[in-house]
């Protein structure tokens, strides 16, 4: 019975977004990344502006807000200005 009690406290995990999704990752200062993937109990982020991937926990991510999503599409804009390739 202890057993099936602590499994309920457990909050439900956030539902698994689209790959291509902005995700902000909390426990990283509020890093907006893209959702790349499921690795094990673990979310791969891609940087918006570039860089190596990281895996974050899913209790820490939320979706982009509307600021954050033209932050990092004029981010993008301005890599591919200058001739960066994505």
């Amino acid at each position: 019975m202890s057993v099936e009690r602590e499994l309920s406290d457990c909050p439900a995990p956030p539902p698994v977004p689209a790959p291509g999704t902005l995700v902000v990752d909390t426990r990283r200062g509020d890093l907006v990344g893209e959702f790349r993937g499921v690795a094990g109990p673990y979310w791969s982020l891609r940087p918006v502006r570039g860089g190596a991937e990281w895996e974050a926990d899913p209790a820490h991510v939320r979706p982009a807000d509307a600021r954050e999503h033209l932050h990092a599409a004029t981010a993008i804009a301005n890599r591919r200005s200058a001739g960066e390739r994505l």
